[in-house]
């Protein structure tokens, strides 16, 4: 099996995880600019989390900045985000695909308003899953976590992070550009949101992309913690925590 870590020649898989670091970067870059913190977790590789902290805390080069990221540890994952963060930040996930703690914190971060990044490798998860998911998709999950692979995409993120820093024009957030077409798309749309109260009278109170909104719960038999799929102001179905959706249980 290949060591990405010291293949030579590039692969359609090199060119792949390339393009999307470089988009993560940029995404990044632009965050850490905002005022975001980086919050950190590997579920299922713990050494990987606090190894990516440590790389955006302490850079190892003289003159770069020390940049805020928080290794999380705990073991109720999103509560303890939950709490820590803001609408804006930036969740960096090292994990398989088949993690299902990871799976449940990318997909809360959706509705918390966190820009997402995923870093990992084996069967690649769905693009929707994350902002920017950076994976080596032709070797085991777990072959990577030892072999340095995986070391190697936080690195590089990492790396790249600062060449954007080195160009302050590409650190402004592109203005958006929306024309009536695409507004329409977008408000058909479902969003995912988090409950976090339900009233006696049908609405729930949730969270959706960071903000506090009201929501018509009446098709669905939600409760505190639970994600939907919200849709025109109303909640359409339940999610479970792989994102996929469940029928209504009423």
């Amino acid at each position: 099996m290949t060591n990405r870590a010291s293949a030579s020649a590039p692969t359609a898989d090199d060119v792949a995880v390339s393009e999307n670091l470089a988009a993560a970067a940029l995404s990044l870059a632009r965050r850490f600019a905002a005022g975001a913190t980086m919050w950190c977790a590997a579920p299922e590789w713990r050494s990987h989390g606090r190894h990516v902290a440590v790389e955006f805390v302490h850079p190892v080069i003289v003159g770069k900045r020390a940049l805020p990221a928080v290794d999380l540890e705990s073991g109720d994952l999103a509560a303890s985000l939950r709490l820590l963060c803001q609408p804006g930040d930036v969740l960096v996930v090292v994990s398989s695909a088949a993690d299902p703690a990871g799976r449940d914190l990318l997909r809360r971060a959706e509705a918390w308003g966190l820009t997402r990044i995923w870093l990992g490798a084996g069967p690649r998860p769905p693009a929707a899953a994350a902002e920017h998911v950076v994976w080596w998709e032709g070797l085991d999950a777990h072959f990577a976590a030892r072999s340095g692979d995986i070391v190697l995409l936080y690195h590089l993120l990492w790396e790249l992070t600062h060449v954007v820093f080195e160009h302050p024009g590409l650190l402004a957030e592109p203005e958006a550009m929306c024309t009536e077409e695409v507004c329409i798309t977008c408000s058909d749309e479902g969003r995912v949101a988090e409950v976090t109260a339900v009233h006696g009278d049908g609405q729930a109170e949730v969270l959706v992309g960071g903000r506090v909104e009201s929501v018509d719960a009446s098709l669905v038999d939600a409760g505190p913690g639970d994600l939907l799929l919200v849709h025109a102001g109303v909640a359409v179905s339940l999610l479970g925590a792989n994102g996929a959706e469940e029928a209504s249980r009423r």
